[in-house]
């Protein structure tokens, strides 16, 4: 597998290792601790791990943007954390949509600040092909969504984030909204079987929302080399405008785990088990959505 380079100055830790630079209420101030995360920058006095994970630029940066968004435009509510475990591998199963994969980053930020644990999310070969997003995502934690990188960091004890549907899911019609589409072939439970780790299954209601996609122009598509270019009811109408998300309502649930480590791990290579045990995921995570939905009502309610 091969390693993204990373400046020379930086120091390369074992995952395990990895410390999580928690936010610290007892920091001198913003502009004293700004100017601290500078001068490691500058210096190079950080670590990242194998992948490339660099966990404060992660916490200190990336999500730092993304809490205003998850708290007070989405105002996103973390339901049944409880279920994620406190330490240990596990993978985290979810449903995926919203034309762009900002679900992603919620979820992120969720397990971040309410469970207490990074996410390693798995992502597609397109987030790679691209040099400035590739590293930006290996910065961030994410990795390819490929058997030998998602096996090494169940293995490693880290908590790893999947989305099965793929682009299928992201971009779905509007009309087919909170309906799962095909789970492929199972790669996910057949590297949680040989890890011998949970599988949280997760419902994430409120993407669907944030740009109804009515349409996409396949020529262009084609012409970029993009999955698909979407048509929304403000997107290309509005122009850059268009490409803010709506501010609808999100709810994130994480649902009761299901072991794996009652499988012997040759059982990775038993088709028929896969398949089942995909299923039932998929099932379970349609089910919490249905009842996802219902509990959070209107996707739009009145600002509080």
């Amino acid at each position: 597998m091969s390693v993204p380079h990373e400046a020379e100055d930086a120091t390369v830790v074992p995952i395990s290792a990895a410390p999580s630079y928690p936010r610290d209420p007892g920091d001198d101030g913003p502009l004293a601790g700004l100017l601290e995360f500078l001068r490691r920058r500058l210096t190079g006095d950080y670590e990242v791990d194998e992948f490339g994970y660099d966990a404060e630029l992660t916490d200190k940066v990336l999500l730092e943007l993304l809490r205003p968004i998850y708290h007070h435009w989405f105002r996103v509510e973390a339901l049944e954390v409880a279920n994620v475990p406190v330490e240990g591998g596990a993978l985290v199963v979810a449903n995926h949509a919203g034309t762009l994969p900002v679900d992603a980053l919620m979820m992120q930020v969720a397990l971040h600040d309410e469970a207490g644990r990074a996410l390693r999310l798995l992502g597609a070969d397109l987030v790679y092909q691209l040099p400035l997003l590739s590293h930006l995502s290996r910065k961030t934690g994410h990795t390819l969504a490929c058997r030998e990188d998602a096996d090494r960091l169940l293995r490693k004890g880290e908590l790893v984030g999947v989305f099965p549907e793929g682009f299928k899911g992201v971009g779905k019609p509007f009309s087919e909204r909170y309906k799962l589409q095909r789970f492929g072939r199972g790669g996910f439970v057949a590297s949680a079987i040989r890890a011998g780790v949970p599988i949280v299954p997760t419902a994430i209601v409120g993407s669907e929302e944030i740009y109804p996609k009515i349409g996409e122009v396949p020529f262009l598509s084609r012409l970029l080399g993009l999955p698909y270019v979407p048509i929304t009811p403000f997107f290309p109408l509005l122009g850059p405008l268009g490409l803010v998300p709506l501010p609808s309502k999100w709810l994130i649930e994480f649902g009761e785990p299901i072991r794996t480590d009652e499988y012997d791990p040759g059982a990775a290579d038993d088709p028929m088990l896969v398949f089942n045990l995909t299923d039932r995921v998929r099932e379970v995570i349609q089910q919490m959505l249905d009842q996802l939905r219902l509990r959070r009502g209107h996707a739009f309610p009145p600002f509080l």
